[in-house]
């Protein structure tokens, strides 16, 4: 039975009203960090701006320079942003009312509890570990799909667009290399002032905590990353809006419950995705198959006018000859 247009679009819609259906009890279950997970504390009080950090994670992941516009001989590493070439980044936040008030910020994966990258990635190269809780990627896996740049709150995992194999680039907090190595992620391990500190979540938060007890008009009363998305293992805290310093308003829940909820429904085994796949890929071979025949009828077409052309030339010579 031939399918037409009105049946694919309720086919479609049958598909989005799965999709928008209620969680379920067990999706909307609390996000709890393990008891060892490990991550990252940021004062942004604490910190200088040296970009110390930004360097040495450079120097230990073997990362390219991001040199200024004109500097084409690549004398200055000078990146503005998160890219394929940087991990994290110090950004300068200041006040426009008062320009002596300023603050800084550090700019890295966030490695979510319940993180909608791994979520989102069909081959499973977006892993998060069990027991520590970093979000690490394996280059071996990933078909550069990258659902896991849009399943992103953040906007962290970056793709190396330039190179004629890519692949997905974020902090995942030297895991196989200086924390490997050394037990603490590099940029932990050089900053001068301990802005930014390594350890188990539980404990990262309790200091947390602690300090904003202890100095109540220093701190913003949000610490970031506590609820974030079901919670980040990468936590902050600041003495102006977390707003001013460019970090998203995020609901607590965690958009991977959705999509784990889509797969769950629509997905079932993902055996859609696969019959899709398999749709489109007869869709491009009839496709083929229609482009082949219709160049075999244009040959036909062109050696019949050729045939003509010659028939009618043999007719004009005999003509001639007659005359």
């Amino acid at each position: 039975m031939k399918k037409t247009r009105r049946d694919f679009l309720k086919t479609a819609a049958a598909g989005g009203a799965l999709m928008l259906a209620p969680l379920s009890a067990s999706a909307q279950q609390e996000i709890k960090a393990d008891d060892e997970a490990v991550g990252m504390f940021y004062d942004s009080t604490l910190c200088v701006g040296c970009k110390a950090c930004v360097s040495k994670c450079k120097q230990v992941n073997d990362m390219a320079a991001a040199p200024m516009p004109g500097d084409n001989d690549r004398v200055w590493d000078a990146p503005n942003d998160l890219d394929y070439r940087t991990r994290n980044i110090i950004k300068l936040y200041k006040d426009e009312q008062d320009p002596t008030k300023h603050a800084y910020v550090k700019y890295q994966c966030m490695h979510c509890i319940k993180p909608s990258c791994v979520s989102a990635c069909p081959v499973s190269a977006m892993q998060k570990e069990a027991g520590t809780g970093i979000v690490f990627y394996d280059k071996n896996i990933c078909i550069g799909c990258r659902y896991c740049q849009v399943a992103c709150p953040f906007n962290i995992p970056k793709f190396e667009w330039p190179e004629t194999f890519p692949k997905i680039v974020k902090c995942d907090l030297c895991k196989f290399t200086n924390l490997k190595l050394k037990n603490i992620p590099a940029c932990c391990e050089v900053c001068p002032t301990n802005a930014v500190i390594f350890g188990k979540r539980k404990d990262l938060l309790a200091e947390a905590k602690r300090r904003q007890a202890e100095n109540p008009g220093k701190y913003e009363k949000h610490i970031y990353g506590e609820f974030e998305v079901g919670g980040t293992n990468v936590i902050y805290l600041a003495g102006t809006s977390f707003d001013n310093l460019g970090f998203p308003e995020l609901e607590k829940e965690s958009a991977a419950l959705m999509s784990e909820h889509v797969q769950h429904t629509v997905y079932k085994g993902f055996i859609a995705p696969v019959a899709l796949y398999g749709f489109l890929a007869f869709v491009a071979l009839r496709n083929r198959k229609s482009a082949e025949e219709v160049a075999h009828e244009h040959e036909l077409e062109h050696e019949l006018e050729v045939e003509i052309e010659h028939e009618l030339e043999k007719e004009k010579h005999e003509k001639e000859g007659k005359h």
